[in-house]
């Protein structure tokens, strides 16, 4: 009895709904916005998309691999605390990184955010201006950053020019240029010929010391050159970088880091509670905590566009309204720290994931309906992915503002979580396999839809279908989990099609999506992707029906089957006992009354 006290399912899914709903509202004030951020800094899509797809990349391979080791030393706890905290924390270092090219929007109550060309852009050393009034005088004051020791200095606001004197030719302001830059590198070395004239006792002292002292030295310092050079070998090329190739290593690594340290959580806390549930015999309610993972994501991205767009009255800069999504990140995962500490976990050592991941792996690659199914999911996550990082870009171009963007993709994600009630109905009309064709239909129109925006409302009526498109494809997923699972492994299954989906998939769709986007533009990456969907879709029937049917073998049902079975041939047998009885006694008691007679 004591035992069974210790044990208490409804606080532990009460915990596990509320880690959930906290940290996916955590990561949705953030994560949806990132990309806006990265293009705030300066970066080029080609350059975000290495940066997600890199995100993407450290998820596949250190989510199982981070979880296995704290199962194995029995420090999940110490895990899943470690990585909330780095996860408030490191984010907040893309704040300190400066910025190269700045899209500053500064705009009042009554305007919204538009998206326009920067008016100052300092890249590479060179100060360019992007003033019509003074537009021809950086042309020829474009050279000056690149020379040492010179500071020039532009005005934006120019004066009134007349219309006759903008027809000049430009040469005689370039040689004044010139040659005060000639003048400048002049008294520069003057100056230093006169510092070393200047040290008379420097010369005596080192003429003085006898040259084998200067051999050593010499060796010595070529001795700690050469050692030092290996490891400050990665800073000085950054220093021969242009500030754009800086900003975009030092983004990456900090993602990297930041990715690398939450990356486990989701898997540990997982594992744990479904152990935990599992030694009270409650594993089917398990899937109970997944509705507050989307509910919480909604909250927080509608959450961070409301708030961002009330705070534009208040805050004129846009650096500093973004950075309002890092702070608000903070402190949602502030919150989720002490649920995660006393949130109950089991450590089941008869478990091991690493042969479940495996056995799971071998289960789809047997059934080339999985397999289809994995491949789906594969282009379903690569087009999610290029939509999800460049789809608030297209809306901030049509004049969307943080506001339309929140509140738009928290459509999204509240209709997705509405199919699971649609999906009885669904059923009775369509298979799983024809529900992932429609899904990844739908999905397509979605994206010829996105590259034909029009205004800052204009993609809230395309969220509506993500009901049809993500959630059908997701929902026929665990249909197809559920028919080739084995008792015990649903879990390992639908693990290897959410890696292929959300994690291969999204970086290969983030690393193809920022290569497009730079070389054809928005418009033509949604055309793309929505005609590679669509050619999926037409292929994806005629492989459905050359794979071979494997029947399903549904396990309860054979069981109640033996059960029935066995049910009927004991009433036979005990009939057959009972008619042989009454038989026998019959005989008996007429037998007995011959003998009387």
């Amino acid at each position: 009895m004591r035992r069974n006290k210790q044990i208490d399912i409804q606080r532990a899914l009460a915990l596990s709904g509320a880690l959930n709903f906290l940290c996916s509202c955590a990561r949705a004030w953030l994560l949806p916005f990132l990309t806006l951020y990265f293009r705030q800094l300066g970066m080029t899509p080609a350059m975000t998309g290495v940066i997600m797809g890199t995100k993407y990349f450290i998820t596949l391979v250190w989510s199982p691999v981070g979880s296995l080791l704290a199962k194995h030393y029995n420090k999940r706890r110490v895990l899943l605390t470690c990585s909330l905290l780095c996860s408030a924390v490191m984010p907040l270092t893309l704040l300190l990184i400066p910025h190269t090219g700045v899209h500053d929007q500064i705009d009042t109550c009554n305007t919204t955010d538009v998206s326009t060309s920067p008016t100052q852009s300092f890249t590479s050393g060179v100060i360019k201006l992007t003033t019509t009034s003074t537009r021809t005088e950086a042309k020829s004051t474009s050279f000056v950053g690149l020379q040492p020791n010179v500071t020039v200095s532009a005005h934006i606001s120019a004066p009134a020019v007349d219309k006759t004197s903008l027809k000049k030719p430009t040469v005689e302001k370039s040689h004044t240029l010139k040659q005060q830059v000639n003048t400048s590198s002049e008294e520069n070395t003057s100056n230093e010929e006169k510092k070393v004239s200047s040290s008379p006792t420097n010369q005596t002292s080192s003429s003085s010391s006898p040259p084998v002292n200067q051999k050593k030295k010499t060796r010595k310092f070529r001795r700690e050159v050469e050692t030092n050079s290996g490891h400050f070998e990665f800073l000085g090329s950054l220093k021969v970088m242009d500030p754009q190739h800086q900003l975009f290593f030092l983004v990456l690594i900090t993602v990297s880091m930041w990715e690398s340290a939450s990356a486990p959580l989701e898997w540990t806390a997982d594992d744990g509670l479904y152990e935990y549930l599992d030694f009270a015999d409650a594993s089917d309610r398990y899937s109970s905590t997944g509705v507050w993972g989307l509910v919480g994501a909604a909250c927080g991205v509608g959450g961070a566009g409301l708030l961002v767009n009330l705070l534009r009255c208040v805050i004129a800069n846009q650096t500093a309204r973004s950075a309002v999504h890092f702070y608000c990140n903070t402190i949602v995962v502030a919150l989720a720290l002490p649920v995660a500490i006393f949130l109950p976990l089991h450590l089941n050592k008869k478990r091991d994931k690493a042969n479940g991941l495996l056995k799971a792996a071998q289960l789809v690659r047997a059934s080339p309906r999985a397999l289809l199914c994995a491949a789906t999911t594969l282009f379903v996550g690569a087009a999610c992915s290029a939509v999800d990082n460049f789809l608030l870009w297209q809306m901030q171009d049509h004049g969307s503002n943080k506001l339309h963007m929140g509140l738009s993709l928290a459509l999204a994600l509240l209709s997705q979580a509405a199919f699971p009630f649609l999906a009885t109905r669904v059923s009775r009309f369509l298979t799983p396999g024809r529900v992932l064709i429609v899904g990844a239909a739908t999905l397509g129109l979605q994206c010829i839809y996105y590259s034909f925006l029009w205004g800052p409302w204009a993609a809230l009526p395309a969220q509506v279908f993500s009901c049809v498109s993500t959630g059908a494809i997701w929902w026929a997923v665990q249909v197809q989990c559920e028919d080739i699972a084995t008792p015990g492994s649903e879990r390992s299954v639908q693990r290897i099609y959410t890696s292929f989906s959300l994690n291969l998939g999204g970086g290969l769709g983030s690393f193809a999506g920022g290569f497009v986007v730079q070389r054809f533009g928005l418009t033509w990456l949604f055309r793309g992707v929505a005609l590679c969907l669509i050619l999926w879709c037409v292929c994806l029937p005629l492989l459905q029906w050359k794979a071979p049917r494997q029947r399903r073998i549904n396990y309860s049902r054979l069981l109640a089957a033996d059960a029935s079975e066995g049910s009927d041939s004991d009433s036979e047998q005990e009939r057959d006992w009972l008619d042989k009885a009454m038989e026998d006694d019959r005989s008996n008691n007429n037998h007995g009354r011959r003998m009387n007679q």
